[in-house]
């Protein structure tokens, strides 16, 4: 499969596992999908499990993403994503590191797994580790005021092998980021702090893969990564309330149909 049939895959998917729990964010999950594919198929290093990169969803109440994309990267196994959100089940509605091979951080305090992914990378810097660390964060999720701290830390300790990518749909729970904070010039704020910035299509694999891949110059790197809040499915594209909604099965039908 190439990345754009994976990114459908891992879309379909995300649907069926929310349809089944009757879960809500489903529109942040379809938001960071095409991220997820790129990182997964292309560009971290997963090979010798001891050595692999790190990855992790900051964005933690977006887990579904991240389970359908380890279960169709075969990390782990798909029978443990019946069991999500259920009671008694497998797999949490916020991330667990407990839960499944590959969840590196418990996530969904917003904030926390950004700064623990910058402690890991400058402990694989002291190590002399060629190890790589990435983080996914929300744009609502720069709001919080840890996240400014690691972004100011980052550049002093030289964290190069630190790659940031925010989801920038421009939806969160109660509004756009945007409008409910002073968010823009978002990219010259993380300039200021001294980062390697690059924008892209956060749904253009091809784009996403050149800003991954960009060299930082010696700066942790953020990849402002635009994006839409429900991407793929019509009815539910740039609209707040996929942040809350559950898939019923007349939505759940007419979502696959967008989807085939």
């Amino acid at each position: 499969m190439d990345l754009k049939q994976i990114s459908m895959q891992i879309r379909r998917t995300i649907l069926e596992m929310a349809h089944r729990a009757g879960s809500p964010h489903v529109g942040s999950s379809l938001s960071c999908v095409d991220i997820l594919a790129t990182l997964y198929f292309d560009t971290l290093r997963l090979d010798n499990w001891d050595e692999r990169d790190i990855f992790i969803l900051s964005k933690g109440h977006a887990a579904s993403a991240l389970y359908s994309t380890l279960a169709l990267r075969g990390i782990v196994n798909e029978e443990l994503l019946m069991g999500y959100h259920m009671n008694e089940g497998t797999l949490p509605a916020h991330l667990d590191r407990f839960a499944a091979k590959g969840v590196e951080v418990s996530a969904g305090s917003l904030g926390h797994g950004f700064n623990i992914g910058l402690g890991m990378a400058h402990g694989f810097k002291m190590k002399d580790s060629n190890r790589k660390v990435y983080a996914i964060i929300g744009d609502g999720e720069s709001q919080e005021g840890s996240i400014w701290e690691g972004a100011l830390f980052a550049p002093k300790l030289k964290l190069d092998n630190f790659t940031a990518i925010m989801d920038y749909n421009n939806l969160q729970g109660y509004g756009r980021a945007t409008e409910l904070c002073s968010f823009e010039p978002v990219a010259d704020k993380w300039e200021a702090f001294g980062w390697y910035v690059i924008k892209a299509d956060g749904h253009d694999h091809a784009e996403l893969k050149a800003a991954l891949d960009a060299d930082s110059k010696g700066k942790p790197k953020m990849i402002i990564a635009c994006t839409t809040k429900g991407k793929g499915v019509t009815f539910m594209e740039d609209k707040m309330e996929w942040h809350y909604f559950v898939v019923t099965d007349e939505r759940r039908d007419r979502a696959l149909e967008d989807l085939k």
